[in-house]
């Protein structure tokens, strides 16, 4: 049995006040509003929570009308790592396989990887990754030629890379998107 619905709300309300630069503009009282009426996107903020995500509103999307929130740890979250992309990636591993998927673990959280811009958009409220990487939802054209992408900040840059999608390593993780 996780947390109860008030001590994430707790939570994640602690966090909100003492990171206020991270979303400019947006009133505590909407997001709780929105989050006790949404309790399967409480129980998946609960569970980006409990595995080291640190989740936090970074914005609001006017044309769904949902504020947008992510992992906001300073490390990629260490509950999420050790797996590569996606199940196809796993399945093809013929030994040393990883316990799962970060696209996987993602779906059943009820999150979505976050994508490369997202990522980026991250970066810029904050200092994230800098000795993990995060793998990031990757573009099909390079999924299918057996890849996946990954994002890192290394010198001060935010930078791309991308894998094997089969790969999978103790520092590597994966950061979600969720909008209530």
């Amino acid at each position: 049995m996780g947390m109860s619905h008030m001590k994430i709300i707790e939570i994640l309300q602690q966090r909100f006040e003492s990171n206020m630069s991270r979303h400019a503009g947006i009133n505590w009282h909407d997001v709780q509003v929105k989050l006790e009426t949404n309790p399967e996107k409480l129980a998946a903020l609960e569970q980006m929570e409990t595995s080291g995500g640190e989740p936090d509103v970074i914005g609001y999307d006017h044309q769904v009308s949902q504020f947008i929130f992510c992992d906001c740890s300073p490390e990629s979250p260490i509950g999420r790592r050790n797996l590569c992309y996606d199940n196809a990636a796993l399945e093809a591993r013929k030994e040393h396989k990883p316990t799962g998927s970060a696209v996987q673990m993602a779906e059943a959280m009820g999150v979505q990887l976050m994508n490369e811009a997202e990522y980026r958009e991250l970066q810029k409220l904050g200092t994230f990754d800098t000795k993990t990487s995060s793998w990031v939802a990757t573009p099909n054209e390079v999924r299918i030629l057996g890849g996946a992408l990954f994002c890192d900040r290394r010198y001060n840059r935010v930078f791309t890379y991308h894998n094997g999608a089969d790969s999978y390593y103790s520092a590597r993780g994966f950061r979600c998107i969720l909008k209530v």
